[in-house]
């Protein structure tokens, strides 16, 4: 796609540890345009955050390697730029939002002092230019009294701040590509609509797009514009958001919109759940990674594993039973 900002192709991270190869990433595949937002989702384990540090390039070495694949960001392969390249690119093009605000930040240097260094990495401003564009950030994601609290250190902020500040520091470059992952992780349900509603609000104004990891549907229904369903290390299913919601075609998506509670169902009912366990890492690859707790699974399943396939314009999926000619029904045996 010309109008893309990102496009990943058959990415494949490995940590190489005594007991075994863990293949947390194993063939991730999706495309982000300019000015969108994509959500990847998936069960904890499912390797989301790994598929976000992959496209840093944050893997330690020399347990992690990423091991094939192509992220080509405007045209340029991420995976091929030097560490020069990479430091221009990280908080300049490409930021990132972490899960957790109060372990990203130094808790021994004031906000201002993180935030300005930021700045003064990418941009040739003077000091108090930098503090400026600081300030104007701080403002910009709603923390009252930013110049004062410009000398606040990370402790003194609340959870749902201490994202703010992330998000602030994420911004101030003006990135191309902002990484979320699960920025709403730990915060309760009024700060978590807060932060969600910054983000729009940012993206709206700057253009940015924005890649979101979340555990979360409604979230994902909320913001995005495609989204990428993740299990076991590889994608299972991609597609438009409302596609995906209104016409689910691979089995594990059917499970996790099963197992959303609705307004509507009786509550004395248990909330319905995808029976069994993610597979060891360390055993996948020749099979369908969900085919010990898929109830359409069959003998195929447990020797082959099947590829990403277009089953319909823009609509990815990669399930034996899903093909253009033949696809398989919910809650219909094979």
């Amino acid at each position: 796609m010309s109008d893309s900002i990102i496009s990943v192709k058959d990415l494949k991270t490995y940590f190489y540890l005594s007991t075994g190869i863990v293949k947390a990433v194993d063939g991730v595949s999706f495309t982000l345009s300019k000015g969108e937002t994509m959500g990847i989702v998936g069960e904890s384990g499912s390797g989301k955050s790994v598929t976000a540090s992959s496209i840093m390039r944050l893997i330690q070495k020399p347990i992690g390697k990423i091991v094939n694949g192509e992220i080509i960001f405007e045209g340029k392969d991420i995976l091929k730029m030097k560490n020069k390249e990479l430091l221009d690119l990280r908080g300049k093009d490409i930021s990132m939002i972490f899960q957790d605000p109060m372990t990203s930040l130094d808790p021994v240097y004031k906000i201002g002092q993180q935030i300005i260094e930021v700045i003064k990495v990418h941009q040739n401003v003077s000091k108090e230019k930098a503090k400026k564009i600081a300030i104007e950030a701080l403002e910009m994601v709603g923390i009252p009294e930013a110049e004062s609290r410009m000398n606040a250190y990370p402790h003194e902020f609340s959870g749902g701040m201490r994202q703010r500040v992330m998000i602030a520091m994420a911004i101030v470059c003006n990135p191309k590509l902002i990484i979320a992952d699960e920025p709403t992780t730990a915060l309760d349900v009024t700060v978590q609509a807060q932060v969600l509603d910054l983000l729009k609000d940012l993206q709206k104004k700057m253009g940015t797009s924005i890649l979101i990891i979340t555990h979360n549907l409604g979230v994902i229904w909320d913001m995005c514009d495609t989204v990428m369903v993740m299990y076991a290390g590889k994608t299972v299913e991609y597609a438009k958001t409302a596609t995906l919601y209104e016409q689910p075609l691979h089995p594990y998506t059917w499970g996790l919109l099963d197992s959303m509670p609705k307004l509507s169902q009786d509550t004395e009912k248990p909330l319905k759940a995808i029976k069994g366990t993610p597979p060891d890492l360390k055993l996948t690859g020749n099979a369908c990674n969900f085919h010990n707790r898929c109830p359409y699974a069959q003998e195929i399943c447990k020797n082959k594993a099947p590829e990403l396939i277009e089953i319909e314009e823009g609509h990815f999926a990669a399930c034996h039973f899903q093909t253009k000619d033949k696809k398989l029904k919910r809650k219909e045996e094979v």
